[in-house]
């Protein structure tokens, strides 16, 4: 590809197993130059189950019923954007053990490019990894390049609270994201993902909507606390973690009321927030936040009466909350798809910044 801005279509399905993201995003890899169109495909609870039941498994384990659903689901919705010319192909992850067994995104852009009929850049965290990263997380960069399109002069922090939450502090005045001190980005700890498990197991919900469950329950403190004695808090970043690692916080609140559950299980996710803001190098300016804790009044209060900075959804810069990890996914394959780097030391403890992603071309 030359230089040229292309119009790329990002894609993610997420650890919280609601559904496929798409978006579009004008971009020469450096510059975001334009938000495009957007689509979304919610996964049926059928769809979802098969999913769930496929979490933990690796390559070479049978995973067709799941990849069926992922190849169907995300070909129904990108079918829809023919405009593209370039696609950033997430897939979904099952398994993720950047020191042990790798990481495991499930997907096939050879035949997702076939069908669409278009340059599919997919496989995005294997070379992270391989060269002794973390392989997540991968938004950072496009991070970056968020904090200059909206003209951010001061450090700030961008909070994904998606299945597994994770941070990126920027400081938006270094000319590119793979310098040392431009980014720090880590996973903080569980989000969203168990406290749907717990909801899914209890009351057959797919999620506590706009924090109702735990608006009605009280904080146990004792539970909280030893939560917050896992040994990942004090670990230094960067670090990540799978969407089930912390799956003690379910045996936690087991002999609690539906409610209380839901309101300590969110504690713990806002906390493990509080905690991670600890080892950025200053203090951000303001932590914007994306994904689906940005809709939940509950956690967001957590956050706000327990930091110095503003917290705000994201949308109050301009920003869209609920597509910014596919709109990094285009962004990322566009960078893949020129050579440019798409993590660094500061971001995945990758030894030096690598340009991961594999490219199906048509």
């Amino acid at each position: 590809m030359n230089d040229a801005p292309v119009w790329a279509l990002g894609t993610m399905s997420g650890t919280s197993l609601d559904g496929v993201d798409a978006a579009m995003v004008l971009t020469d890899g450096k510059q975001i130059l334009e938000f495009g169109e957007r689509g979304y495909r919610p996964y049926s609870e059928t769809e979802r189950a098969v999913l769930r039941d496929a979490l933990g498994r690796w390559p070479g384990e049978d995973v067709s019923a799941a990849l069926a659903v992922v190849q169907g689901a995300h070909e129904e919705l990108l079918t829809q954007f023919p405009q593209a010319d370039l696609v950033g192909f997430h897939g979904q992850t099952l398994a993720h053990e950047p020191q042990g067994r790798g990481t495991h995104q499930l997907g096939d852009g050879e035949a997702l490019a076939a069908v669409l009929g278009c340059d599919v850049v997919w496989d995005f965290r294997s070379a992270d990894v391989a060269l002794g990263g973390e392989g997540a997380p991968l938004a950072p960069f496009f991070h970056f390049a968020c904090a200059q399109w909206i003209g951010a002069r001061a450090p700030l922090a961008f909070l994904n609270l998606g299945g597994v939450g994770n941070l990126t502090w920027v400081d938006p005045l270094w000319p590119q994201p793979d310098l040392d001190g431009a980014l720090l980005a880590f996973d903080t700890g569980p989000a969203n993902a168990p406290l749907n498990d717990l909801v899914a197991e209890r009351l057959g919900l797919d999620c506590d909507r706009d924090g109702a469950l735990a608006a009605r329950g009280a904080v146990v403190e004792g539970a909280l606390e030893l939560f917050l004695e896992e040994g990942y808090f004090r670990k230094i970043p960067p670090k990540s973690l799978d969407r089930d690692d912390f799956s003690l916080m379910l045996d936690l609140v087991r002999e609690l009321s539906d409610a209380d559950a839901a309101a300590t299980m969110t504690a713990m996710a806002a906390t493990a927030v509080m905690l991670g803001l600890e080892h950025c190098p200053s203090a951000p300016q303001r932590l914007l936040v994306t994904g689906g804790g940005r809709k939940n009044p509950v956690m967001m209060a957590m956050l706000a009466a327990g930091l110095d900075c503003a917290v705000e959804p994201v949308e109050r810069v301009g920003l869209d909350g609920d597509m910014l990890e596919a709109q990094a996914f285009a962004y990322l394959a566009v960078r893949v798809a020129r050579g440019l780097p798409t993590s660094a030391p500061g971001t995945t403890g990758v030894a030096a910044p690598v340009s991961g992603g594999r490219i199906s071309r048509v």
